[in-house]
């Protein structure tokens, strides 16, 4: 039996009923990283049943540096499944384990970078397709909140996040077939959602093996996140971060954090961005930033473990 931190409930791995708002999101995310093939990603998938489509985005991060990305905003009509626009996501044992898959095809860029200009990047980069078949199980609690309508949450009003094994096949044109083996964090938040009502933040996952996991939180000045040692789980309590940036641009490609634990326990951690891709979200006329960057960490100068950063940009609300 999976161990629950907060008033979530492993049947809330199900969809929900759609609220009357009209930006109502039911989100699904899974990142995925594979040290040994040096490769990783992610797929989400976000249900806007009120707004009539499902917002889909998928990428794969490759040894080279190079990356495949696709986004597309299929039509939906009901919240009843996660099943669009080429993905499914199936929960197979609730709060246990669940299966990703994406058949179709994604933008291949030997520059990942050009995704700054997406209408350039999907003009001057090749399609290929890919075939990604993912099982992710539970390795580490079951972490989160579910509010009430009302509470002036904007952003995400129910939010639950959870460490997993990953294992199964991506499969990539003309590539031999890749057998995959790694770990993960999956995310899934519903109610009303907006990108653009919250802080500029910073959001670090990231996997040692089985038994440690973490996420550091920086947002505004507000701190927030997790370790977990097995079924363990330890609030952080501080986080005291540097970052590096490509010259002229608000890519990361390195940090470190200074962390202190609940429990007394002081860690260092240090990332290196290996793949990265800029992604950006429009509502109207505004435009939040979104860096993407798969990371290798290193805990205490001692154990390496793989991740994702995402560090989210408002213009004019820097950190």
């Amino acid at each position: 039996m999976v161990k629950i931190v907060g008033n979530v409930k492993p049947e809330d791995d199900f969809t929900h009923p759609l609220g009357p708002e009209q930006n109502f999101n039911e989100s699904v995310y899974f990142n995925f990283f594979d040290r040994q093939n040096n490769r990783g990603g992610f797929i989400r998938m976000g249900n806007r049943a009120n707004e009539g489509y499902a917002e889909m985005t998928v990428i794969v991060f490759n040894s080279d540096g190079s990356a495949f990305f696709n986004y597309k905003k299929p039509e939906i009509s009901n919240n009843d499944e996660w099943n669009a626009g080429g993905a499914r996501v199936q929960v197979l044992a609730p709060g246990e384990k669940l299966r990703t898959t994406y058949q179709g095809s994604a933008l291949h860029m030997a520059n990942p970078r050009d995704m700054q200009d997406p209408g350039k990047a999907f003009k001057n980069n090749p399609f290929r397709k890919i075939d990604i078949d993912l099982f992710h199980e539970g390795v580490g609690p079951l972490f989160g909140h579910v509010g009430e309508p009302g509470d002036g949450n904007d952003f995400a009003r129910a939010h639950y996040e959870q460490h997993m094994r990953v294992s199964g096949s991506i499969k990539i044109e003309g590539e031999p077939d890749i057998d995959f083996n790694g770990h993960g964090l999956r995310d899934h938040s519903w109610g009303p959602r907006y990108w653009q009502s919250i802080r500029s933040y910073r959001w670090i996952t990231g996997n040692f093996g089985d038994d440690l996991g973490m996420v550091l939180s920086v947002v505004g000045d507000r701190i927030g996140g997790m370790f977990h040692r097995g079924e363990e789980f330890i609030q952080v309590k501080d986080i005291k971060l540097e970052a590096e940036y490509e010259e002229g641009t608000n890519f990361h490609r390195a940090f470190k954090a200074q962390v202190s634990l609940d429990d007394g326990s002081e860690h260092r951690v240090e990332g290196q961005v290996k793949g990265f891709v800029p992604l950006r979200n429009r509502r109207s006329e505004q435009i939040t930033y979104i860096g993407e960057g798969m990371t290798e960490y290193t805990l205490d100068g001692d154990r390496v473990g793989y991740g994702l950063s995402e560090f989210l940009n408002q213009p004019g609300d820097e950190l």
